[in-house]
């Protein structure tokens, strides 16, 4: 089906969506876990390049875990390691994205080895992540914009 035809019947839509599915012999799962930093003593979200902030956060992973590092100009904005990442948000927020993985089991080791080496360099810095998707103590105002490209121009157009 080109992007041209008209889709006039649901099996038509059905086929055009099975087309791009995979056998399931080839199925996997991937994790995506979404954490907000903050200072352990005042629950104050942690900002980027503060001491033990994420920069400090990504570059202890990046030295004691050996992930393979992005950056932009000079900050440290994503890890890459084992066909997973861990990607900076806008709002401070560190995202594991797993690798596609056989079972729900291996994506629980994969997140699991990640949070003890989040909190291994997080109990040098006071500091420590919780996985929501918000941050519950802070206000928009309190939580630092990270310096990655993209985020300037949402900042700009997004409330």
């Amino acid at each position: 089906m080109s992007k041209s035809q008209i889709i006039e019947h649901k099996s038509q839509l059905i086929d055009y969506i099975a087309s791009g599915s995979k056998p399931k012999s080839d199925w996997k799962v991937g994790t995506e876990h979404e954490k907000f930093g903050f200072h352990t003593d005042s629950l104050k979200p942690l900002g980027y390049a503060e001491k033990g902030g994420i920069r400090d956060i990504l570059n202890g992973l990046k030295e004691q875990f050996n992930w393979r590092a992005e950056y932009e100009g000079e900050n440290i904005i994503a890890l890459y390691r084992d066909g997973c990442s861990v990607t900076l948000e806008p709002g401070g927020q560190l995202e594991l994205s797993g690798a596609p993985l056989a079972d729900i089991h291996a994506t629980c080791r994969e997140t699991n080895v990640h949070l003890k080496e989040v909190k291994a360099i997080c109990d040098n810095y006071n500091s420590a992540f919780i996985g929501m998707g918000f941050h519950p103590t802070a206000k928009k105002k309190e939580i630092e914009f990270m310096p990655k490209g993209r985020y300037k121009i949402m900042r700009e157009y997004m409330p």
